[in-house]
């Protein structure tokens, strides 16, 4: 049986953050693996940690159990995630809504999502910078699932244009101003923590996946349902498994990292232009 969510727990958390901000930011920004180099941008930074916030999860992938940092990018007033949630990590599906709920209580507009992803595409290369344009869910994620909360949105809600595509032709755009090659391609969901077999990249590859990861999609799917646009950009950092023999994901933080200052850059002309 699953828990019943109340609006109320996730109220709590939002009144908590916005009691340490003050200011109601209208973006968000959760980061991916080797990716954080962009809060070095951030002015006028107010950092809170996940373990404070009430009713709030907490990251269990590595020491550091994230927190949210709030201030000006752009000019403009945004909240970073510095550590996304996974269903690995233990958590139940509808525990993954929490986060963009609580975004969403402190009337963010639209999210910007960055993951690292393996490149399924044979014309996808490690350091590729690539757009999602839709995804693939055959594990079945509903974050969504159970009683629906009424202040976020519908119980049936559509998907068709879930990674935003006006959001998708300005960074496209910007990326062409800046000489930054931005490729596009669909984001296929696994639970993880362990890699896909050769048999299910192939598998994958025959129904259209390009890029694959075990991140994301429990985010834009509540995104969805409370009316919030997402913009989703993925680093292709390493090749799956067909491609390459005992992949074990030592090469996905150095491959961000080096690609981390173009994606940086462009996300900080996103946020301006936005």
């Amino acid at each position: 049986m699953i828990a019943e969510k109340k609006f109320e727990h996730y109220q709590e958390s939002a009144d908590f953050i916005l009691d340490k901000i003050k200011i109601k930011p209208e973006i968000a920004i959760i980061l991916g693996t080797g990716l954080e180099t962009l809060l070095d941008e951030i002015e006028d930074k107010i950092e809170i940690e996940y373990k404070d916030v009430p009713n709030f999860l907490i990251s269990t992938v590595k020491s550091n159990g994230g927190k949210f940092i709030f201030g000006r990018l752009s000019g403009k007033y945004i909240i970073c995630m510095t550590k996304r949630f996974h269903y690995y990590e233990g958590y139940e599906y509808s525990e993954l809504a929490t986060p963009v709920y609580v975004l969403k209580l402190l009337r963010i507009k639209t999210l910007i999502l960055t993951n690292a992803s393996g490149a399924i595409n044979y014309n996808f290369h490690p350091g590729d910078i690539c757009l999602i344009t839709d995804h693939i869910n055959f594990a079945g994620v509903s974050p969504t699932r159970g009683n629906n909360i009424n202040e976020f949105g519908e119980r049936f809600y559509p998907i068709d244009n879930l990674y935003d595509e006006n959001l998708r032709k300005l960074t496209q755009n910007l990326a062409l101003e800046m000489g930054i090659e931005l490729k596009e391609g669909v984001y296929f969901f696994t639970v993880g923590p362990f890699f896909e077999s050769p048999s299910e990249i192939r598998a994958i590859r025959l129904l259209g996946g390009d890029l694959v990861g075990m991140s994301t999609i429990t985010e834009t799917l509540t995104a969805a349902h409370c009316d919030i646009k997402v913009l989703a950009i993925s680093v292709a950092t390493n090749y799956s498994s067909d491609r390459i023999k005992n992949m074990d994901g030592s090469e996905v933080e150095e491959v961000a990292k080096d690609v981390s200052p173009k994606l940086k850059s462009l996300i900080v002309k996103v946020v301006e232009e936005l």
